[in-house]
């Protein structure tokens, strides 16, 4: 049996929570305050005003149908460039196989910031405009890391084996994609497609080097911080903002659980 963990460690890990979770609980507070411009604490009062106000603004709409627009297809581009690159570095030998490998997942290491002035310096020298599409490419370039990364490490624990005897047996490349490949990479591509959506939907940095005059809910949210105009809207859109992207992290975590054996590992 495990060894019970001790009191120390049990109020150890109580205020590492404390301290992550906290200031979110904080958000959805004040979403709830009868106060307008300032952050007080404890708050005057409770309504649910702002909720109506929020539902009502333009401007909060047209940012959260952008965010979720780019997310989107960033998230079908990852899933597709992430899923090749994967098959292309697990199932084949070739020269420089690991510097490929290192450069695909190298855009998530880099600082954010980087990135951005990366993208941002290639759309200029390529006169191409900041519109919808820069910031879909600017978002698919870490989301293709998280989807690459599930995607190999499946296509690692997957027997060859298997893909030989569908060959074997009659089978053309799609039949074998459709019934034995993708069953087996499924859940690790459903994961890093929805752990991709939510990276892409609250992302600002790079989003900032790319966007234009274009606001993402992230960047409408920056901006309202800066130049408050109604301070509970903000904290509303933020409860949308940690719902929209806790529920695909939540999923993917349950999608990946009991699944370090895949069909015909290890044979």
């Amino acid at each position: 049996m495990a060894e019970r963990a001790s009191l120390g460690l049990k109020i150890a890990a109580g205020a590492g929570l404390l301290f992550m979770h906290l200031p979110l609980l904080l958000i959805f507070v004040y979403a709830f305050t009868t106060e307008e411009k300032s952050y007080q604490w404890p708050p005057p009062g409770f309504t649910l005003k702002w909720f109506a106000v929020t539902w009502n603004r333009a401007d909060v709409w047209e940012a959260l149908s952008l965010s979720l627009r780019v997310a989107a297809i960033s998230t079908v581009v990852a899933l597709v460039l992430g899923t090749l690159c994967a098959a292309a570095v697990s199932r084949s030998r070739f020269f420089g196989r690991e510097t490929v490998s290192l450069l695909v997942i190298l855009p998530i290491a880099l600082p954010g910031i980087i990135t951005g002035i990366a993208l941002r310096s290639a759309f200029n020298l390529a006169e191409i405009p900041f519109s919808f599409w820069t910031i879909v490419l600017g978002h698919a370039t870490f989301c293709i890391v998280v989807v690459y990364n599930n995607a190999v490490a499946r296509f690692r624990r997957m027997s060859g084996h298997l893909i030989e005897a569908s060959m074997d047996l009659g089978a053309d490349a799609f039949q074998t994609f459709r019934h034995v490949i993708l069953p087996n990479i499924a859940t690790a591509l459903l994961a890093g497609g929805m752990l991709a959506f939510a990276l892409s939907f609250d992302e600002v940095i790079v989003t900032t080097f790319t966007a234009g005059q274009q606001q993402t809910l992230p960047i409408w949210m920056l901006e309202e911080q800066v130049r408050p105009r109604q301070r509970p809207v903000t904290n509303v859109v933020a409860m949308v903002v940690v719902l929209v992207t806790f529920l695909p992290i939540l999923a993917a975590y349950y999608l990946t659980r009991g699944t370090e054996s895949v069909a015909g590992q290890g044979k």
